[in-house]
């Protein structure tokens, strides 16, 4: 019976301290950029923009951090935050600037996100063959 068990104190202070977790993101717009169809400052304003924080737009208050070096935008957020999320606003940054006809979004890394080109094989390449 549960009265001859000895009692064990109950340890209530093990939730106490929560360790922050930072999640860090990165999107990767090499191709795009280098051939001169997107531009990342715009893309960085877009997220900056459109990002939601406790269900506002326009409201990172440092839980989150978008930063940009040369061609990739980095996210950094200090709040639970998805990958899909970035996936989405990608696709919609991509729509809106009439890209998402040449570009996808793929994922080449646990956290990172890849702009490419789809595969387009030419037709010339297909008709390889002879004179009948």
């Amino acid at each position: 019976p549960a009265a001859d068990m000895p009692k064990v104190p109950r340890r209530s202070n093990l939730k106490g301290k929560k360790k922050k977790q930072t999640h860090k993101f990165v999107i990767d717009c090499t191709h795009p950029v280098e051939d001169g169809i997107m531009d990342v400052a715009s893309f960085e304003k877009f997220l900056t923009e459109r990002i939601k924080v406790q269900g506002k737009t326009n409201n990172l208050q440092n839980l989150v951090t978008i930063e940009r070096n040369k061609s990739k935008v980095t996210v950094s957020a200090d709040i639970p935050f998805s990958k899909r999320y970035l996936k989405y606003l990608t696709k919609k940054y991509l729509k809106k600037n009439s890209l998402r006809d040449w570009l996808r979004v793929v994922a080449t890394e646990k956290d990172t996100y890849e702009l490419r080109y789809f595969n387009i094989n030419s037709e010339e390449a297909d008709d390889e063959g002879g004179d009948d």
